[in-house]
């Protein structure tokens, strides 16, 4: 079932008992990170819950984390899917093979207040502080950026981390130019105009999970959008720039990004868990902010892995790959792609096959970095009979199915890994960083002896009478 809005989806963890909301004031500053740092380390993914905070120090307005990758549980009831893999895998595959165009409606909740020239200050938002001390200023962690191509007007959604400036500017994190904002923004600069952009906060979770998510160019995140839903997104016309926004959204910021303009962006604690930054990237003037009469401040919860974003990245990512995969080139034989979150869902790449011709590994291998050109510098193969989601069968794996200077394989000068901090020295610039992938194929070259374990079936039958032991 399609949730209308944030709030909408808010009420429906609560009901399912996926949200627990902290009642204590709490510091905008530095304890809401420290809250849910704590809470992430202590409390385990299968059982995480979103965190509220009702009352941050010197506002009245709440803040809401953990809302869309908490957990896979959470992470399920966003998206209305069954509990494993595959029901997930399917729900994208059908989004982006059917996607359903928006549909604009006359007004929306989102325009309850509308605030232009000097009525803006976006320090009248509780923005948290996420690594105090070391970040410079405030940041957006969950902000959905829409955009339209100068060329072409294919529209995107985008989340990139957005620095508070001043109460109408903000920093823009566009970490390649192969990401589809950064396109669009070079579009605008080729014809030396301002780019038309708005920025949503809080909005039905199909539009951050789509947002997040690597799907490809050309395509509108709002159709995968409407395709996530089962139903189309209802969508609203900015008051001061000709781009639509979802109707329901608790706020949104309308402005331009300048041709030609770059200031200092970060530093800011990334999803690799170090720091990164200082860059030089563009800055978004807001001209115009809309929101709820009493707004839910959306964040995510990102830094040092295991976080939200890991696994909101890690779910989508492997749905997405598995259809780039068996999908869209047709390679057959893929049973499971697993992204670990240890790597920020996104550096490891780990494809269980089928293997059944001569060739097939090193197809699939140089096959799945095509996703993305940045995407994965560990991509390992193995066999159908592997679980690749089981990490001490994965170090087994590599042990004793791979023999290096046969199996492995590497690709040079290649695009980086996000943010990586390994690729080059700070000094470089991102955009001329270069990196590597290394490619391992972890498949049996040869029969190999029968692995030493009881019978499938004795194993089954003692795990179905498990309570007469008495070892729990």
């Amino acid at each position: 079932m399609p949730y209308d809005s944030f709030r909408e989806y808010v009420d429906a963890l609560e009901k399912e008992g996926c949200l627990k909301w902290i009642d204590a004031e709490v510091d905008k500053e530095w304890e809401i990170t420290s809250v849910a740092r704590n809470y992430f380390r202590r409390v385990k993914e299968q059982e995480r819950c979103a965190l509220g905070f009702r009352n941050v120090k010197g506002y009245d307005i709440p803040v809401v984390l953990g809302a869309i990758g908490g957990s896979r549980k959470i992470y399920n009831l966003a998206i209305g899917a069954k509990k494993d893999f595959g029901s997930i895998k399917e729900i994208w595959a059908n989004a982006l093979e059917n996607p359903i165009d928006p549909v604009e409606v006359d007004s929306g909740p989102c325009k309850d207040v509308i605030l232009k020239g000097d009525e803006i200050d976006l320090h009248k938002f509780p923005i948290p502080t996420w690594t105090p001390g070391l970040d410079p200023a405030p940041f957006f962690t969950a902000p959905c950026l829409i955009t339209k191509h100068a060329e072409t007007g294919v529209g995107n959604i985008g989340t990139y981390r957005m620095e508070i400036k001043a109460k109408n500017e903000t920093g823009v994190l566009w970490d390649l130019p192969s990401q589809h904002g950064a396109i669009h923004y070079a579009s605008w600069e080729k014809i030396n105009k301002p780019m038309p952009m708005a920025v949503v906060l809080g909005a039905d979770p199909t539009i951050i999970m789509s947002s997040v998510s690597k799907v490809p160019q050309g395509v509108d995140e709002m159709a995968v959008c409407g395709g996530l839903r089962g139903k189309p997104v209802e969508v609203v016309k900015c008051e001061t720039c000709d781009l639509m926004v979802p109707a329901s959204a608790e706020i949104v910021l309308e402005g331009e990004v300048i041709p030609g303009e770059r200031v200092i962006e970060g530093p800011f604690g990334e999803y690799t868990g170090y720091m990164g930054g200082p860059y030089k990237m563009p800055k978004f003037y807001v001209k115009c902010v809309t929101h709820r009469k009493k707004p839910i401040y959306h964040a995510l919860f990102s830094q040092m892995p295991p976080s939200e974003s890991s696994l909101m990245r890690q779910l989508p990512e492997e749905a997405n790959i598995f259809q780039h995969l068996s999908g869209y080139l047709k390679i057959p034989g893929i049973k499971d792609i697993h992204l670990p979150e240890a790597g920020g869902s996104y550096t490891i790449c780990w494809i269980s096959l089928k293997k059944s011709f001569p060739g097939h590994v090193q197809q699939v291998m140089s096959a799945a970095w095509t996703h993305y050109p940045t995407f994965a510098k560990w991509i390992i193969v193995t066999d159908d009979d592997v679980d690749i989601r089981d990490p001490f069968v994965r170090e087994w794996i590599l042990s004793f199915r791979v023999e290096p200077i046969k199996d492995i394989s590497f690709l040079k000068n290649t695009a980086p890994i996000l943010l990586d901090p390994s690729s080059d020295p700070a000094e470089v610039p991102l955009w001329e960083r270069r990196s590597s992938k290394v490619m391992i194929d972890a498949t049996k070259n040869w029969e190999y002896p029968e692995i030493a374990l009881p019978p499938k079936e004795d194993l089954d039958k003692v795990a179905d009478q498990w309570d007469k032991y008495g070892l729990d």
